[in-house]
């Protein structure tokens, strides 16, 4: 089961004991942010937050809605994330037709992708209320960090169309408040967005925008999500939700968002026009700095009558934004592994905030097999970012840290075992040589091989017999019923 909406996402988690309701006036300012945060840090997660009476505002306040596990695969509509992996896989493997019959059995299979298409509608409640003279000071818009340049939206759905293709883009991409009509798009190089923005001013046009806040759960995760270029947000929506999103189109600029969403912010962004946009207390744990970046003017402001506004809190991991991309992990780990079929798991660890720390399993099939997998992950996709990548052989749990370090500090020879490079790396590295461009390091925690150099023996892990290991798990059981 998905949820069509972010209200039917919340009923479900207040009926599952799983959402804390405030009822106390709390401040947008700082206040709540300080609380979402103490309350990620408790064990698994803690609760969804719900915020009735946001100080200077008439709408609740919905956070940490994604920040455990549970809550993620319940967005997602899936016992356990791995779920999501096998049906990615069978998706993206059809069984090869042997014959007429088998190729008739496939038949639903590409009627389900067609089904999944997203569809335009006349209306939907996010057009319940329409204020073309809206401003932002009407949303209670969080300010997270003391020293953040102002407040900032920090969950919208940005959506923007290729001036040239007409190629859509969804992208979550944090927004700074600096006046009730005008903000910044903080819309790093390496994004969809950015891209479009890149191409208007090169023809020298206005870029239309709009910004859906508070959509239903899959489209909320599937705006985050590391999508190839060219493939649409809406798409993986419709599969991981099994039906198709449904848009309506705006009122102000020629765009479609999504029906269902809480509010709607319309605008443009013009060629050339910059602002000085944070600092803002990012998902590093570290402000990001100030610099210039396109500036957001809205034109119109659509919500449902009685809307939520739907928020993320970032900072020093574990946060929200760690479950989030836990689902990409494994969503994206078949895809992964279309290209790289030798990789058997990956782990992105929630104190190496995605790209800091990456650890991947391998099946290793010849010599320097390791150094191969570092040199095709730092050329695919959003896996360029990774700054530090441990290698390690099958048998290791990769989703265990503690085994990772283990074997990595019993295998490793630092002057053999260690690669450096240097590539593009996240914008947000304030490590980097350069702003976008620094070093990366590859490690290699495999066995290693007489063909590789090595010609010491490597010592096998210890283990008991089996006859020592079954009488031992009846004698443990014994003890721990007394």
């Amino acid at each position: 089961m998905t949820f069509p909406d972010i209200n039917a996402f919340i009923a479900e988690l207040d009926r599952r004991k799983e959402l804390s309701r405030i009822g106390e006036a709390v401040s947008p300012d700082l206040e709540i942010a300080a609380l979402v945060d103490r309350v990620c840090k408790s064990p698994g997660g803690g609760p969804a937050l719900l915020f009735e009476r946001p100080t200077g505002a008439s709408m609740p306040v919905a956070a940490n809605l994604f920040g455990s596990m549970s809550r993620i695969c319940l967005a997602l509509g899936v016992e356990k994330l791995d779920d999501l992996a096998a049906e990615i896989e069978e998706l993206t493997t059809p069984p090869m037709p042997k014959g007429f019959m088998d190729a008739l059995k496939l038949m639903p299979l590409v009627n389900r992708l067609t089904d999944l298409m997203p569809k335009t509608v006349k209306d939907g409640p996010c057009q319940e209320v329409v204020k073309m003279d809206g401003g932002l000071d009407e949303l209670p818009i969080l300010k997270t960090w003391p020293e953040d340049g102002g407040p900032f939206i920090t969950l919208p759905l940005v959506i923007t169309r290729d001036p040239e293709t007409g190629m859509r883009n969804i992208g979550t991409y944090r927004m700074q408040v600096y006046d009730r009509r005008t903000t910044g798009m903080h819309w790093q190089r390496h994004k969809g967005g950015a891209q479009h923005h890149r191409i208007a001013e090169r023809m020298g046009k206005r870029l239309e925008v709009a910004v859906a806040l508070g959509a239903d759960p899959v489209l909320q995760y599937s705006a985050t999500a590391p999508m190839p270029e060219g493939l649409d947000e809406l798409m993986l929506a419709g599969v991981l939700g099994k039906r198709r999103i449904e848009m309506v189109k705006c009122r102000s600029v020629d765009l479609e968002v999504p029906a269902n969403a809480q509010i709607v912010i319309e605008g443009y962004v013009e060629p050339g026009e910059r602002r000085r946009e944070g600092p803002f207390g990012d998902h590093t744990g570290f402000y990001s700095l100030a610099d210039d970046f396109p500036v957001f003017h809205m034109t119109c402001l659509t919500m449902r009558k009685n809307p939520l506004y739907v928020t993320t809190v970032v900072g020093r991991p574990p946060m929200e934004d760690y479950y989030l991309g836990k689902a990409s992990e494994r969503i994206f780990l078949p895809l992964i592994k279309k290209t790289v079929p030798e990789i058997v798991d990956m782990h992105f660890p929630a104190a190496g905030i995605f790209h800091n720390l990456v650890f991947i399993s391998i099946d290793k099939r010849y010599p320097g097999h390791a150094r191969k997998i570092m040199s095709a992950c730092w050329g695919l996709g959003q896996l360029m970012f990774s700054k530090c990548i441990v290698v390690v052989d099958k048998d290791v749990n990769v989703q265990d840290e503690a085994e990772v370090a283990w074997v990595a500090g019993t295998h490793v020879d630092p002057s053999r075992d260690v690669q450096m490079t240097m590539g593009p790396v996240d914008d947000l590295d304030d490590a980097a040589i350069m702003p976008a461009f620094g070093g990366k390091m590859g490690i290699d925690a495999t066995r290693k091989w007489p063909s590789e150099g090595v010609t010491r023996e490597f010592p096998s892990r210890l283990a008991t017999s089996a006859a020592a290991q079954k009488r031992a798990d009846e004698l443990f059981q014994k003890l721990t019923r007394r």
